[in-house]
């Protein structure tokens, strides 16, 4: 038995995120029937992450199990060619079939895309949050740094997973601005359930001046969810590249 490891991009605005849903359309079903299509087996798509609804992706990696006889450098093309024009596969190479995208994973990079100014975007309104407040981007930049290093990070993620630790190390939380758009880069060796959307929630709010940069201290010791910011939406978030 072959192991598939694919390197995806797609736009997850149609989609109701990666794990397959009995009620709406995934990445993952996508993939599976498009596999289904060029193999005739029903192979279950391992993800490294599971994306929320509306959450897109760069560099997803995702593995499969097959007999199949297509060249690792071909299966490329032939899901390509099933797919949705929203879903790409960018690499398809062999990998040990001991490879498991989401246990294998050392760690990931997310950004997360801000659009601030007074009118709401047309062209970039499914790829960006819109904040009309100006924000203050030094502030989110020093309170960013608060959550930098190894930390329980209880208090910015929501319920719905069953990860047995909350400690996360964070190696990189940058935040940039470039005209109107602003963007937080943030790397760790694992992200909990809507854990970069609510730290991004939580700086826009340092940003508007709801809150001081040094609260964010105070907010990681406290545990508490309930102190953190809300969730930012989830157009803004791309899961950038991840780490082996």
């Amino acid at each position: 038995m072959r192991n598939i490891r694919l390197l995806l991009e797609y736009d997850g605005t149609q989609y109701g995120g990666w794990q397959r849903q009995k009620n709406s359309v995934t990445i993952q079903q996508r993939l599976e029937e498009s596999i289904y299509s060029i193999t005739g087996e029903h192979a279950e798509a391992v993800g490294c992450s599971r994306t929320d609804a509306g959450v897109h992706a760069k560099g997803f990696v995702c593995n499969f199990h097959t007999s199949c006889g297509i060249p690792e450098n071909k299966v490329r093309d032939a899901l390509n060619s099933k797919l949705p024009v929203d879903i790409r596969v960018l690499l398809s190479e062999e990998a040990s079939v001991e490879f498991h995208s989401r246990y294998c994973s050392k760690g990931k990079t997310y950004s997360y895309t801000i659009i601030n100014r007074d009118i709401s975007p047309v062209i970039y309104r499914n790829y960006a949050c819109h904040i009309k407040q100006k924000l203050n981007v030094e502030e989110m930049s020093r309170a960013a740094q608060y959550l930098v290093g190894k930390h329980d990070f209880a208090a910015f993620r929501n319920t719905g997973s069953s990860v047995k630790t909350s400690v996360r190390t964070i190696t990189q939380l940058d935040v940039t601005c470039e005209g109107e758009y602003i963007k937080l880069y943030g790397t760790a060796d694992g992200f909990l359930y809507n854990m970069m959307r609510i730290i991004a929630g939580t700086l826009i709010e340092v940003g508007i001046g709801k809150r001081k940069a040094w609260e964010l201290a105070g907010i990681l010791n406290s545990g508490d969810r309930t102190k953190a910011g809300k969730s930012a939406p989830p157009q803004g978030l791309c899961l950038e590249k991840v780490y082996y």
